[in-house]
């Protein structure tokens, strides 16, 4: 069996509007001491994540603990929205998955977001059948493949998880073949 512990990221400083380069506030840098306790026992051999500082920072204590590389997957990046700040991001987030097609001129719909995920994810399972990996990622790009293998996961379960950082999710297979998924909030 395959387990693939997807981690979203900790806290970020909200005041750095740079998505790419959004680090962690000092709260959600203290946090990262919750991910490295919770994936100590794991057996990870391999570790991927958004090439996102926040994505990054998240899962980097626990990579130098045991001493693995972090390769990064641009196709595990968070969605664009656009290229302005949304200040009603609760009624985007809904239009969004009531619609996955919508997307705002400069942005990715979650369809779209979904697509590249699970097609990086569907490379990391060839390379590493049988095995415990990490990656480290974002609250809906993760919802999406979250979705694309339970459909049952919708904005619902996405508003429950929204505000949850860091948060772990781990999905289980049987080679291709999905068996399910459980969900780790860390506080």
């Amino acid at each position: 069996m395959t387990h693939i512990y997807f981690v979203r990221h900790a806290e970020p400083n909200y005041r750095n509007h740079n998505d790419a380069e959004r680090e962690l506030s000092s709260r959600g840098q203290a946090d990262c001491a919750l991910v490295t306790h919770f994936l100590q026992d794991k057996g990870i051999c391999a570790m991927y994540s958004s090439p996102y500082r926040r994505a990054v920072d998240t899962i980097l204590p626990f990579a130098e603990s045991v001493r693995l590389p972090i390769e990064h997957v641009p196709d595990f990046r968070e969605r664009r929205v656009d290229d302005v700040w949304i200040e009603d991001f609760d009624a985007f987030c809904r239009q969004q998955w009531a619609d996955f097609d919508f997307r705002l001129a400069g942005g990715e719909s979650l369809r779209e977001v979904q697509r590249r995920s699970v097609a990086a994810l569907s490379d990391i399972l060839q390379r590493h059948e049988g095995k415990s990996i990490v990656i480290g990622g974002h609250g809906t790009a993760i919802s999406t493949v979250l979705n694309h293998y339970d459909p049952a996961f919708g904005h619902a379960q996405f508003e429950a998880i929204r505000r949850l950082m860091p948060w772990i999710v781990r999905l289980d297979f049987d080679g291709a073949r999905f068996l399910g998924w459980e969900s780790f909030p860390l506080k």
